[in-house]
């Protein structure tokens, strides 16, 4: 099993842990916990666990190498989405050394005339 990890400056980590939990578990078995501010997701490629901390939404998966980036996609690429007013940006360092991928917001704002 390969693992990447991602550190996601946010002053709401449990908000975004529970709302990507909540989005993603449509289609895939998803847990959050209020109490412990602890996540996890189960995909058939592999596993992703959340873990929010004071000013930093910890991410975290798991699968089979070749499986690394399908995983960073969907769990950066949502994360990103619903962070986009608060510009998050997900970089995944890969345990392997590989480079992970880098998710930001590429949208220009809009202009609110």
């Amino acid at each position: 099993m390969s693992r990447s990890e991602a550190r996601v400056s946010t002053d709401r980590p449990a908000r975004y842990g529970k709302q990507l939990a909540a989005h993603l578990g449509r289609k895939v078995e998803a847990r959050w916990s209020e109490e412990t501010g602890r996540g996890e997701l189960t995909f058939k490629a592999g596993s992703a666990t959340l873990v929010a901390e004071p000013g930093v939404l910890l991410l975290a998966v798991e699968g089979a190498a070749e499986n690394l980036a399908v995983l960073e996609d969907v769990v950066g690429r949502h994360l990103v989405r619903f962070g986009a007013r608060d510009e998050l940006v997900v970089e995944w360092h890969r345990d392997s050394g590989e480079p992970g991928l880098v998710h930001r917001n590429e949208e220009e704002p809009v202009d609110p005339q």
